[in-house]
């Protein structure tokens, strides 16, 4: 090109144009410019779409409905007597029921290397920080690789999180045989990992029961410490009673009692039907997980106990979460089946009045749920307890007796609580009369003068 030539395409160039006056050269950069913005942009919608289509369909949330995942927090119960009665998870003083019917003694033993001291010391002292848990005769169990649980649940990715407790992080997946799965992924830089991962191998490892979720097996390697369990679908008690799930519930009144007989049911498989019996100690509205047909089963057994037939009880560091505790406990540390007797008279009252039991938000006389229902029952004004979400009330002996059975539950003597398989004949007995209300009330209205 002659010099002529570029002088003339400069000077085309430097023109001005009708397009707010710019000159052309400033044009054609603004265009230019635009094209690659717009390619950029294309481009990035393109990654965008290929990476969603790549993600395995079957990993998602299959309640549109349910409830978020709340994030849960541990709390643990440390009380001193002299300081700390404040405290007081007042339950009434109840007289002693008869219930006629025999109790089964159908036991499964659940290992046979724990010696007689071992019952007394929890279940994560057994065996070698470093050993995988024996596959006894019964079969249970299958030990997985870091990777199986890696890919199965997309690298572990935070889309997947369906839980989060003190100890670990709970993740859906699937397994390369469609198996659906929830994983605990331990926590190994608090010292608990280990212990959580030796209690609940040892305590449900081998157990089986339509109320208690299943253990399908476990991964140790290396610093990784993760159990397999079945996936329940339908979230947790807690999800549905406290989450947003409109102004009516969908967990009717039979649906609540069906949840609470079934409970009921697994606790005392737990504390009936195995040698050594599992305190679970931890009973709890978050803990118990629901299907799609509102059938509940007892999860994280983390801070489950082992307990040998001969012995009453056995006397451990407080722990458990904070309103569901049993006073004894607190106060002493001794620990025994009925501790899980009392929290179960808690979680009951909390699915009859969908009240968590402290709530600080609540006006003064009702942050203690267990000291605002029993002054209701004590003033005539039973049905006023009720869950305001649901969506018809219940018939009058049936909230006469639900009523009942969390007041003996929760009485401040443990050695009058009644134990759970008395506590299913109550649930279940059709028969079981009521002269009118004064018996309940009576379990309502008696002092708490055993704190004062």
């Amino acid at each position: 090109m002659s010099m002529f030539d570029a002088a003339l395409v400069s000077t085309e160039l430097s023109k001005r144009t009708s397009i707010f006056g710019l000159r052309l050269w400033v044009l054609i950069g603004i265009l230019l410019g635009s094209f690659i913005v717009l390619a950029l942009f294309l481009l990035s919608l393109w990654l965008t779409s290929r990476s969603k289509r790549r993600k395995p369909k079957h990993i998602h949330s299959t309640t549109t409905t349910m409830p978020p995942i709340t994030k849960e927090i541990q709390e643990f119960a440390f009380v001193d007597n002299e300081n700390h009665k404040h405290i007081n998870q007042h339950a009434p003083q109840l007289q002693e029921i008869q219930v006629d019917a025999g109790k089964t003694e159908h036991r499964v033993v659940l290992s046979t290397r724990e010696s007689r001291g071992a019952c007394e010391t929890n279940t994560a002292s057994i065996g070698s920080a470093n050993a995988r848990p024996e596959v006894s005769h019964l079969g249970w169990g299958r030990w997985y690789t870091f990777r199986e649980l890696e890919a199965a649940t997309n690298g572990f990715c935070p889309e997947n999180v369906i839980g989060e407790g003190g100890y670990g992080i709970v993740y859906r997946g699937i397994l390369g045989d469609s198996t659906r799965i929830a994983v605990k992924n331990l926590f190994n830089n608090r010292g608990q990992a280990e212990k959580e991962f030796k209690v609940e191998a040892d305590a449900i490892g081998r157990v089986r029961h339509k109320n208690l979720v299943r253990l399908l097996g476990y991964c140790e390697e290396g610093a990784y410490r993760m159990l397999v369990y079945e996936y329940i679908d339908n979230g947790n008690l807690e999800q549905w009673l406290h989450g947003d799930v409109g102004e009516i519930s969908p967990l009717k009144w039979d649906i609540r009692m069906n949840i609470i007989l079934g409970t009921a049911k697994g606790l005392a498989y737990l504390h009936e039907g195995l040698e050594p019996k599992v305190v679970h100690r931890d009973v709890k509205a978050s803990n118990i997980l629901l299907d799609r047909h509102w059938n509940p089963k007892i999860s994280d057994f983390g801070l489950a106990k082992l307990l040998c037939s001969e012995r009453s009880h056995v006397t451990t560091r407080v722990m458990g979460t904070f309103g569901y505790v049993a006073p004894e406990y607190a106060y002493t540390g001794m620990l025994n089946e009925k501790s899980d007797v009392y929290s179960f008279g808690i979680l009951v009252m909390e699915a009859i009045t969908g009240r968590s039991p402290v709530d600080y938000n609540r006006p003064k006389a009702e942050v203690n749920m267990v000291d605002w229902l029993k002054s209701m029952v004590s003033n005539r004004k039973s049905e006023e307890v009720i869950d305001p979400k649901l969506p018809e009330m219940p018939a009058s002996k049936a909230l006469k007796r639900i009523l009942l059975v969390a007041l003996r539950c929760i009485d401040p003597d443990a050695s009058k609580r009644p134990k759970m398989w008395q506590v299913i004949h109550m649930l279940e007995a059709d028969d079981l009369l009521f002269r009118d209300e004064q018996q309940i009330l009576r379990e309502a209205s008696i002092s708490n003068h055993d704190y004062e």
